[in-house]
């Protein structure tokens, strides 16, 4: 397959599940398949689209990556973070690989590449992109192309975790198109080795809808307006991946795949309230509202350790030397991380039931531990139950996300499809990034 164009087109978040599902309705996804073959993959720890689509494209794991969520914590500051955007990523990703080769790319939507850098071919941003005016685009001439052709380059979905379902709905229709119509423009009107795009409406619509999709979910009604709308979403992808194909090379090898998968949310375990009750977060004074963990009065001095909420919790020990006000002696740290990690796994339900809970200790999962990683990792539930960071609930159980109205969380498995039989199933993300290497002929 030298010289072989490859195209990935990436869904974030789809589910293997549902598209096992409804696989007779996506006609454009199950043709690829059919010519090829259709699996799962367990994505990285954590399961989250940053850092795992730079997992993918660079072949390192999270900890060589220094990169442990959107969010990361400035070193050994209590309330200090930097956001993963483009510069934190120093590992090569595939279109520098190709690069060195003279080969050209077409990368659109891949998460962490804002601010757009120069590359031999055409990069325009992802959400997390402030707005049009920053560096969504190169080379510039290209974006302004696009802005004339289409009217818009839609980063995201506006405000998902709300309850306007109508207008969370719209603009995730708008943002597929926008994204696959960019795509398959570029694709006719761009030299190209390599073609990647990335639809992110497929996450915010399962963070919106899931509840009225999935007979599982604790919350679900089967009488309900929505109960379809997710299939139809999926459907309307299926139609643009097919506008897509219609345009590239016989020969090329496609590969439509998601960074992680979905499951129901079945609530939210609050780690600082469960770290107050057991005494290794202490407060001056105990808020009189829902306040997040920056708004806390935090009596440092007795503080022994304190959580991020999220998809997992990050758990960060307050050792003397390493952070301003430490009171855990060095000699002393693995001892307290060990103790928490056990109380941590034997976290349950609020009904009393064993939690299928993973506390990773970042030395112990990934080849390096760079950036500034937490000392230990909180998924509780098999990933069910997400974190949440925010105090004043006066409970450890509660059964919405406390950042916004939300139906799902990740899932350790993705999905990924190719069209190229000869070419081997992969069972963990980093066997999908070598496999993608394989195709391109690059090497990481």
């Amino acid at each position: 397959m030298q010289n072989n164009k490859l195209v990935v087109i990436g869904l974030d978040c789809a589910s293997p599940m549902l598209v096992e599902q409804w696989l007779d309705e996506l006609p454009n996804i199950k043709k690829v398949a059919s010519k090829g073959f259709r699996t799962t993959y367990r994505t990285c720890i954590p399961p989250i689209t940053v850092p795992a689509w730079a997992v993918l494209l660079s072949g390192k794991d999270p900890g060589e990556l220094g990169i442990y969520g959107f969010r990361n914590r400035v070193t050994n500051s209590y309330n200090d973070i930097w956001i993963a955007d483009a510069t934190k990523v120093k590992e090569p990703r595939l279109w520098d690989m190709l690069d060195k080769q003279g080969r050209r790319s077409i990368v659109v939507g891949v998460p962490e590449t804002f601010p757009a850098k120069k590359i031999n071919g055409v990069m325009l941003t992802s959400f997390l992109t402030p707005d049009l005016d920053a560096n969504w685009a190169y080379p510039k001439e290209v974006g302004a192309k696009v802005l004339e052709k289409f009217g818009d380059y839609i980063l995201d979905a506006r405000g998902f975790r709300d309850d306007d379902k109508e207008r969370i709905k719209e603009d995730c229709y708008a943002l597929a198109k926008n994204r696959f119509d960019v795509a398959t423009y570029l694709a006719q009107e761009e030299e190209w080795d390599f073609l990647m795009l990335v639809e992110m409406g497929v996450d915010r619509m399962h963070h919106a809808f899931w509840k009225y999709t999935d007979p599982t979910h604790k919350d679900f009604e089967e009488a309900n307006q929505y109960k379809d709308v997710m299939k139809e979403y999926y459907k309307f992808v299926d139609k643009k991946i097919g506008e897509l194909l219609k345009v590239l090379p016989e020969e090329a090898t496609i590969v439509i795949m998601s960074d992680h998968g979905a499951k129901s949310m079945d609530g939210a375990l609050c780690i600082n309230e469960w770290l107050i009750q057991e005494g290794y977060l202490v407060l001056n004074k105990y808020p009189d509202k829902i306040s997040k963990f920056n708004e806390l009065d935090v009596d440092w001095s007795k503080t022994k350790a304190w959580g991020w909420g999220g998809y997992y919790s990050r758990i960060f020990l307050n050792v003397k030397d390493r952070e301003e006000n430490g009171i855990i002696e060095p000699g002393g740290f693995e001892k307290e991380r060990d103790e928490l990690k056990a109380k941590l796994e034997a976290i349950t339900d609020d009904k009393g039931n064993k939690l299928s809970n993973f506390i990773p200790i970042p030395r112990e999962i990934y080849k390096e531990v760079n950036g500034d990683p937490p000392d230990l990792m909180g998924f509780f539930g098999d990933l069910a139950w997400r974190a949440a960071g925010t105090v004043g609930h006066k409970k450890v159980h509660i059964f919405e996300n406390d950042t916004g109205p939300d139906d799902s969380v990740h899932d350790w498995t993705a999905l990924f499809i190719s069209n190229k039989s000869e070419l081997k199933k992969p069972t963990t993300i980093f066997e999908a990034s070598e496999l993608l290497r394989e195709v391109l002929h690059v090497e990481a």
